[in-house]
């Protein structure tokens, strides 16, 4: 069997393991339109994507951020399970990374318990472990904290490590940690600002970014028929 590229393999969750986007964007709208009433676009709402919630709704709005926050939670917590969806591949990618020897796990910008109902909602609770989450650190993407505690919680060099996650905080935190880093498209960020942050590679292809942690070459996606 082939073996991993990296030992350790840390993942983002929203956007990268799971498809929460359409779940957060909503979220977002809610809040803003129940507190605000004020309607917001889905691109200024993926902008947020992939940050702290309170950080970025205080400071969107310094009085009002924490009824903003309070009233999205609420709201998602109870469509979680309507709106979560599945990325086709997920699943299977975790298992047989697993299977090749890596240690797999997550560290997400989402508190430990919301993020272990989205796991679960997308069936992969028990394919995969949330070993950084919000309330771990007081510093947050892009600052490369979070990543750095997890692998110290780990007893792992960061600089052995790879971050995969599908925003360009993502891609700035791994740098910063001195973490490998793989972008991927399917989630919130544009392929050209991902490309700016100069990732190790960018995929766009669940089966595409197994290939290249198994092996480290990058497949290029057959054209289809």
């Amino acid at each position: 069997m082939t073996s991993p590229r990296w030992q350790t393999i840390f993942f983002d969750l929203d956007g990268t393991l799971a498809n929460t986007i359409p779940l957060i964007v909503a979220s977002y709208q809610h809040a803003f339109r129940e507190v605000r009433g004020e309607e917001i676009e889905d691109a200024r709402a993926r902008a947020w994507i992939g940050r702290p919630l309170l950080g970025a709704l205080l400071e969107e709005d310094p009085e009002r951020g924490h009824d903003l926050d309070r009233t999205y939670r609420e709201w998602n917590l109870a469509n979680t399970e309507r709106l979560i969806e599945r990325y086709d591949g997920v699943p299977e990618m975790l298992t047989t990374l697993t299977a090749a020897g890596a240690r797999v796990h997550i560290v997400t910008s989402k508190r430990t318990d919301t993020a272990r109902l989205a796991l679960a909602g997308v069936g992969i609770d028990h394919l995969i472990d949330v070993v950084g989450a919000l309330e771990h650190t007081t510093k947050h993407k892009p600052d490369p904290e979070p990543l750095l505690v997890a692998a110290a919680k780990l007893g792992i060099d960061p600089t052995a490590a790879v971050y995969v996650g599908d925003a360009t905080v993502d891609i700035l935190a791994a740098r910063a940690a001195g973490m490998a880093a793989i972008a991927v498209t399917w989630g919130a960020g544009e392929r050209a600002a991902l490309e700016a942050t100069d990732p190790d590679t960018v995929v766009d292809s669940v089966s595409e970014l197994t290939a290249y942690l198994l092996n480290g070459t990058h497949v290029t996606p057959e054209a289809p028929e």
